[in-house]
């Protein structure tokens, strides 16, 4: 699996956000996109369409004018990695672009469609159990943090 730039910059964005706006860490209301490319040195353009992405997706809400900006729609709770993901890149796991249970394998393939569901479910699995809040207070889950923790986690075969 492949994290985009996309994704990990909208994950960024949105924990940015968590942390600076209302319900956030630090109340500064509304945050201006130039305050979060600066922040998280990303791109002001390519940051742009990202929170117009996320902004359709109802995970962030924008305000025009002198004090607009932009904040979370919702609690950063509320708010998972997979969420986040899926608003800019679509489905978290596809295989040539369709969802694994879209697929049909025969013969010796046949044993390749099981695998892709069960990668399927277990990406989900983890980026759906992460909220934009966990990563905020720096409480990833306890199973994330184990999986993390492995020392070949990083390192390739």
């Amino acid at each position: 699996m492949r994290i985009s730039a996309r994704a990990d910059y909208a994950v960024r964005a949105v924990l940015e956000l968590a942390v600076r706006g209302d319900d956030g860490l630090v109340p500064d209301g509304p945050v201006k996109a130039e305050t979060i490319a600066t922040a998280q040195d990303i791109p002001h353009k390519f940051l742009e369409g990202i929170l117009g992405d996320l902004r359709r997706a109802g995970i962030v809400d924008s305000r025009r004018g002198g004090g607009g900006g932009y904040r979370l729609a919702r609690a950063a709770g509320a708010i998972t990695v997979a969420d986040v993901i899926r608003a800019v890149d679509g489905p978290i796991v596809s295989v040539r672009g369709e969802r694994p249970t879209g697929l049909s394998y025969t013969g010796t393939a046949e044993p390749l469609l099981p695998l892709w569901i069960a990668l399927r479910a277990n990406v989900r699995k983890i980026l759906e159990g992460v909220t934009v809040a966990d990563i905020a207070a720096d409480a990833l889950p306890e199973p994330v943090r184990r999986l993390a923790a492995e020392p070949a986690a990083w390192e390739n075969p």
